[in-house]
């Protein structure tokens, strides 16, 4: 395990790897034990009916989203749409980023 994986933070953005919803993203909004997160995207897992995963079973990304993490430090809550933001945020700005990049490498000869 690295650093990255040691330590999750609330807010911070998750790639799922194992189970039915592999390869969706989702945000953690809680931390149970050391092990498992509770894990909700706004849409599929809503804020009241988390996803309880194991810390092993998720690739922790570098991105933890502000709105969310400060509207659960404050008042212990967050809405659906800031979860749906967080994700959304992450995609488009992030993996299209990198998807854009794997499609340039190698590809561009002069002929």
């Amino acid at each position: 395990m690295n650093e990255s994986e040691s330590s999750p933070r609330i807010g911070q953005v998750v790639r799922i790897v194992q189970g039915r919803e592999a390869g969706q993203y989702a945000v953690i909004i809680d931390i149970l034990e050391d092990r498992f997160l509770l894990l909700a995207d706004g849409e599929k897992r809503k804020y009241d009916r988390p996803k309880k995963k194991n810390l092993q079973h998720v690739e922790l990304k570098d991105f933890v989203s502000p709105e969310v993490q400060n509207s659960l430090l404050e008042t212990g809550r967050v809405t659906n749409g800031k979860l749906r933001f967080a994700v959304s945020k992450y995609v488009n700005e992030e993996v299209t980023d990198v998807e854009k990049g794997d499609q340039l490498d190698g590809e561009r000869r002069c002929n």
